[in-house]
C-alpha cells in the first residue's frame, strides 16, 4: 500500500493525501480530512521518513555531539553527561524532534556524517576554542553550543557563570574559616569552563588574603578513578589543608574516597566542595556541598536558541551564561 493506492481509495489527489500526513489540512475538507485518516489507519499505512525527510528538505533529527570521548569511555561514567543529554532529549522530543547523539574524540570527525544525515541542526557540547570556527563553516545546517568559549562572532552559546561559580567556591571556603585550601581541577590554562572558574577561585583568595600558588592545585582529569588518587596525595600532602575545592561533583566524590582509603574523614579532617549539583550528591554519606546549576534551564536555553533558528529568525544569535547558587549539605566544616 503506497500513497498513490490511499488516494484512489480516498477518491482525491496524492497531494491530498500528502498534506493530511504532513498536518497541512487549512485547504483540507474536514471530512475529506476524516475519510483519509480512516482508509490511513484501516490500511495500517506507515510513511518512509527517509522519503518525507528528502521530499520535505528537513530529517527531524538534531544532532548532540559529545567530545572528547575515547574509545575505550562512554558518556555514563560521567554523569554530568547523562544530564545533560536527558535534559537536551525531553527538550527536541517536544518539538516532535528526534535526538541523534554522537560521542567522538574529536568532534570535528563527525561533520561528515552529521552532513550525510541530513540532520536539520546540531549540538556540541564543551568544545575547544580552535574548533568552532571550522565546525560552522564546515556543517550546513544551524550549530548550538554548550558550555563553550570563544571569541567567535555570530553563534549561539549556552553556559554557566563560570567565573562566579569558581569565586563563590573559594569564598565559601573561606567564609567557613578555612584558608588553606587545596583546588583539584583538570588543565587550567587552556581557555574555557575550567579557566574561567579557577580565575573565579583565584580572585576570591587574593581578596580575602588567602595564600593560594601553583603548587596547591592537584591536576585530575574528571574521572572518579584519577580524583581517588589525587585525593591520596592530597591526604599525604605536608601543607596541612583543611577544605578541597574541585571543578566537577565527579572529582569530588573520587576525593572523597581517596581520603577515606587514607584514614581521613569528610569533614572532620578534611572539608571538600564540588561543582555541579548532580542527583548523586545527595545520596553519598556525608551529602555533598556544591555549586549548582541548572540542568533544565541550560538544555531549554540551548532549545530555544536552535527553535528560533530552525522557524525562521537566521540571524539569531546569542551568548548565555545561566547563574550558579551554592547548595549547602555537609561536606564543609565550619572552623575556628
Amino acid at each position: 500500500m503506497n500513497l498513490k493506492d490511499i488516494a484512489k481509495l480516498a477518491g482525491v489527489s496524492t497531494a491530498t493525501v500528502s498534506n493530511v500526513l504532513n498536518g497541512n489540512t487549512g485547504k483540507v475538507s474536514t471530512e475529506t480530512k476524516e475519510r483519509i485518516e480512516k482508509i490511513i489507519k484501516e490500511v495500517d499505512y506507515k510513511p518512509n521518513a527517509m522519503a518525507r525527510s528528502l521530499a520535505k528538505k528537513e530529517s527531524r533529527i538534531i544532532g548532540l555531539v559529545v567530545p572528547y570521548i575515547g574509545p575505550e569511555e562512554d558518556f555514563f561514567m560521567n554523569p554530568y553527561y547523562a544530564r545533560m543529554v536527558a535534559a537536551l532529549e525531553r527538550y527536541v522530543r517536544s518539538k516532535d524532534y528526534y535526538l541523534m547523539l554522537r560521542c567522538v574524540p574529536d568532534c570535528r570527525q563527525v561533520i561528515p556524517q552529521l552532513s550525510s544525515w541530513n540532520v536539520d541542526g546540531a549540538f556540541f557540547l564543551g568544545v575547544m576554542e580552535q574548533e568552532v570556527h571550522e565546525i560552522i563553516s564546515a556543517l550546513d545546517a544551524p550549530v548550538v553550543f554548550l558550555d563553550t568559549y570563544t571569541e567567535e562572532k555570530g553563534i549561539v552559546n549556552v553556559g554557566l557563570d563560570d567565573y562566579k561559580g569558581g569565586y563563590l567556591s573559594a569564598r565559601y571556603l573561606i567564609g567557613k574559616g578555612h584558608r588553606k585550601i587545596a583546588l583539584a581541577c583538570p588543565d587550567y590554562k587552556a581557555p574555557g569552563v575550567v579557566r574561567q572558574r579557577y580565575l573565579g577561585f583565584l580572585k576570591a583568595c587574593e581578596e580575602a588574603s588567602v595564600e593560594f600558588d601553583e603548587s596547591d592545585i592537584y591536576r585530575t582529569d574528571t574521572v572518579y578513578h584519577s580524583a581517588i588518587n589525587v585525593g591520596h596525595d592530597i591526604a599525604f600532602s605536608q601543607k596541612a589543608y583543611t577544605a578541597v575545592a574541585t571543578m566537577s561533583d565527579i572529582v569530588a566524590f573520587g576525593l572523597i574516597e581517596g581520603m577515606k582509603q587514607c584514614g581521613l574523614s569528610v569533614p572532620d579532617d578534611m572539608s571538600v566542595i564540588g561543582f555541579d549539583n548532580l542527583q548523586e550528591g545527595e545520596f553519598v554519606n556525608p551529602k555533598l556541598t556544591t555549586i549548582s546549576q541548572d540542568f533544565t534551564e541550560k538544555a531549554n536555553a540551548a532549545g530555544a536558541g536552535m527553535f528560533e533558528i530552525l522557524e525562521g529568525n537566521k540571524e539569531y544569535t546569542a551568548d548565555i551564561h545561566l547563574p550558579v547558587q551554592i547548595i549547602e549539605r555537609q561536606t564543609v566544616k565550619e572552623i575556628n
